[in-house]
């Protein structure tokens, strides 16, 4: 399978990230860090509202009670959409480090890393918010905490940290949250791009945002093969991708344009830009945030 994605939304993000989509809503949630925003497109009308998260934001995603969830700079906030407040919920502040990319396992648990300003190894770790607002620490250690996604079974979590160019496999246990038995799925290639944000398929099959790469791919896990490339034409930094629309066919690919040149970004004409593409398989919904 080789795809071309299609700029559905010529809004240029500075670092778009956090593709989530909303069943419920029937919208597709995304963050653009560093200016602070979240934002809602409604494939229907082709709108993109746009609200402040009152500090940088890594992800986002929604919660069962109403409203979303956000991985901010300093630990995990609500936010109400009525009257778009975002509150703190549960403080992880560390200076020099923010969160990033994040998602709610199927037990309703947030589940979100963290990474240095200027990229510093090890400085990241990856946490999850529990229903009562309590904050564990999953993993230590990490650089650039990116893609995380969990089997349809349940049984096996696969997460990114996008320096190792790997996809690393867990055992997962729903009823506790706890991960164990680290081994490698996917060997990525060092000269096609950094992964970065990662979905899954009802296969189970993983489709990873390729930083540099401009490019999502569709890897097997139980094989660590290259099964599919989906690209997006003009624009090298893929940051993360997410399957919507009413069938769940629709894929969603986030990309930046943070960094480049006033040249780079004649290049790259579309950097930064929301972009689709229609899939003949069927994505896994999303899960919510139940504290």
């Amino acid at each position: 399978m080789k795809l071309e994605a299609e700029p559905v939304l010529r809004h240029r993000a500075n670092l778009g990230e956090g593709a989530l989509w909303s069943v419920r809503d029937q919208v597709l949630y995304w963050v653009d860090i560093m200016e602070q925003k979240v934002m809602a497109f409604d494939p229907k009308t082709g709108r993109n509202r746009a609200w402040p998260a009152g500090s940088d934001v890594g992800t986002v995603v929604t919660r069962e009670s109403g409203g979303l969830m956000l991985a901010v700079r300093d630990g995990f906030a609500s936010m109400d959409l009525k009257t778009k407040k975002v509150s703190l919920l549960a403080e992880k502040k560390i200076e020099g480090v923010r969160f990033n990319d994040g998602k709610c396992d199927p037990a309703g648990r947030f589940w979100a890393g963290t990474m240095a300003y200027q990229g510093t190894e090890g400085a990241g770790s990856l946490y999850c918010l529990e229903k009562d607002l309590t904050v564990r620490c999953m993993i230590e250690r990490v650089t650039i905490s990116n893609g995380l996604v969990w089997t349809s079974d349940r049984r096996t979590f696969y997460y990114i940290d996008t320096v190792t160019y790997q996809v690393a496999a867990y055992d997962y246990d729903m009823e506790t949250g706890n991960i164990s038995r680290r081994r490698v799925a996917v060997e990525l290639p060092r000269d096609g791009g950094g992964p970065d944000g990662m979905a899954i398929d009802e296969e189970d099959m993983l489709w990873v945002a390729l930083w540099g790469g401009g490019q999502v791919a569709r890897w097997n896990p139980r094989t660590g093969k290259l099964i599919g490339k989906i690209t997006a034409p003009s624009a090298k930094q893929v940051t993360s991708c997410a399957f919507g629309g009413p069938g769940l066919k629709d894929l969603y690919i986030t990309t930046a344009s943070i960094g480049l040149s006033p040249e780079a970004l004649k290049e790259q004409a579309t950097a930064g830009c929301l972009f689709h593409a229609a899939v003949d398989v069927r994505g896994a919904a999303s899960f919510s945030f139940a504290g």
